[in-house]
């Protein structure tokens, strides 16, 4: 017994609800959370920040002593380098500017994450080492996206939405001249690590290693690279083999549509008459019903097909005459009228 038409609609379902399920996954992912407010920072910063005095410098990795550090964003002007760490979170945010965590309530479920003053502070010391600045020239933003919420006093440089674009324009004191604007950009452009993914993989494991010297937990890269070599190949086949599914449907369908349609145009099309020649009977009488019915039909096509005949012919030609004759008196016309009508009497009188 064929099953394939009892699965047919589930297979349909998942044509579309295994993409969505995998694009669903990839939004709520930590990644793209980052990826995605850092791109809402960089364009509210493009369009609300002069970019003849503020020069943006994005995603920026930089070696420090003990690995690597990576700063969001960087916007270097005259009136000092802003140094941007993005958070894209939502729910209520408590904390302050000295305790080490802070915890975003989200209903009635508590998270800890660290104080991203305190994340910052090293990507400051690492730009003002790279850079020579001081800390008049060196500012710390941090901001939110992402709908959350502030519960507690938090210090002006931290941020929500076009907040830190306020905060950044509120700096008017001239901190640096054109020309160390300039240097500073070249400092960072030669100092930063080549943009990568290679570069952000080296860059998240030594995180997780300073995690997990600091909490007593070992980084789960070994772990998580196994788990990525056993999902995706799983994913990837069981996506292609929906494919080869919804194609296999999908051609099956068209070869049937098109039976059905030349089938319709058969029963529109107008069907000739055709004479079939009658089957030979065994028995006598069918045989001689055959016979009777192609000596009616030869009478019928021989009826139809007779050539008119010559009083036909004289008659029309004698009425044709006299309707010329009606409006032209002309003696050769009479003369022929004439003759015409009297050879049409002649036959008429031969037949009766």
């Amino acid at each position: 017994m064929d099953f394939n038409f009892m699965f047919q609609p589930f297979v349909a379902v998942l044509w579309y609800l295994v993409p969505f399920l995998i694009i669903v996954g990839v939004v709520k992912t930590p990644w793209f959370k980052g990826k995605f407010g850092e791109f809402l920072v960089n364009l509210l910063a493009r369009f609300f920040l002069d970019k003849s005095r503020y020069h943006l410098i994005k995603n920026v990795t930089l070696p420090t002593e003990d690995g690597t550090t990576q700063v969001d964003h960087i916007l270097v002007s005259e009136f000092g380098v802003f140094v941007v760490e993005t958070k894209n979170m939502k729910g209520w945010i408590f904390g302050s500017a000295t305790q080490p965590f802070w915890t975003q309530k989200i209903f009635r479920s508590n998270y800890k994450f660290q104080n991203p003053l305190h994340q910052n502070y090293k990507h400051v010391k690492t730009l003002q080492a790279l850079l020579g600045l001081g800390d008049q020239q060196v500012h710390s933003v941090v901001v939110f996206v992402g709908g959350s919420t502030f519960k507690t006093p938090l210090p002006d440089n931290v941020t929500q939405g076009l907040g830190f674009v306020r905060y950044i324009k509120s700096k008017k004191d001239f901190v640096l001249s054109p020309e160390q604007v300039a240097e500073a950009r070249a400092k960072v452009a030669s100092g930063r690590l080549k943009a990568s993914l290679a570069t952000d993989q080296a860059h998240a494991y030594h995180v997780r290693g300073l995690v997990a010297e600091r909490y007593g937990t070992l980084p789960q890269r070994s772990r998580g690279r196994l788990l990525k070599i056993v999902i995706y190949p799983v994913v990837l086949l069981g996506i292609a083999a929906i494919m080869i599914n919804a194609v296999s449907h999908f051609a099956t369908e068209a070869v049937a549509i098109g039976m059905r349609h030349s089938s319709d145009q058969l029963i529109k099309r107008p069907q000739q008459p055709v004479l079939r020649q009658p089957e030979i009977e065994t028995q006598p009488k069918a045989a001689a019903e055959t016979a009777d019915i192609k000596t009616k039909l030869d009478t019928v096509i021989q009826r139809v097909y007779q050539p008119p005949s010559e009083l036909f012919l004289a008659r029309q030609e004698c009425n044709s005459l006299i309707a010329a004759v009606m409006g032209n008196q002309d003696a050769r016309l009479l003369r022929e009228r004439d003759k015409a009508c009297a050879q049409y009497q002649v036959l008429k009188a031969e037949v009766h």
